[in-house]
């Protein structure tokens, strides 16, 4: 498989600054404090306001968004599931994913950048703002959510 850089988009304009929350599952801290990086490289561009909240795990991160859904203006999950020999992997990606995928049809904005992958070394590589920086393209996809939240408005 080959690692590409991901692109610069072009970043919606924003009349006021935005107040964003990177809620973050440090249980593999190298790999989201890469995913943290990149969606800040993003966020800087806009200027945007930033608080970074940890929780325990993968699957506290939607229950801290829906606790803090009305003081920001949208939120980045960051985690990392790394597939091992129990089902627990399942359990973790399944239901994290449900808990943001339920909160973004309740109108919360929200970047998903929890890894879910088979080993270190695909996590090493999604998550390093020079390869596939998904974190960047994660708050690229909140922007973008956001920018439309605002349309309808």
């Amino acid at each position: 498989m080959r690692a590409e850089k991901s692109r610069k988009h072009d970043l919606p304009d924003f009349t006021e600054k935005l107040k964003i929350c990177i809620v973050s599952a440090p249980y593999y801290k190298d790999i989201t404090e890469n995913l943290i990086r990149g969606a800040l490289n993003v966020l800087k561009r806009i200027n945007a306001d930033t608080e970074i909240v940890e929780v325990s795990g993968a699957l506290e991160i939607p229950t801290a968004i829906k606790l803090m859904e009305n003081q920001f203006d949208g939120f980045i999950a960051v985690g990392c599931v790394i597939r091992g020999e129990t089902t627990h992997y399942e359990i973790v990606s399944t239901e994290s994913s449900r808990g943001l995928a339920n909160l973004g049809l309740k109108k919360v904005c929200i970047g998903n950048a929890i890894l879910t992958v088979e080993n270190r070394l695909q996590a090493e590589k999604r998550a390093d703002p020079k390869v596939f920086d998904k974190g960047g393209e994660a708050c690229n996809a909140l922007l973008s959510i956001i920018k439309i939240k605002r349309r309808g408005n």
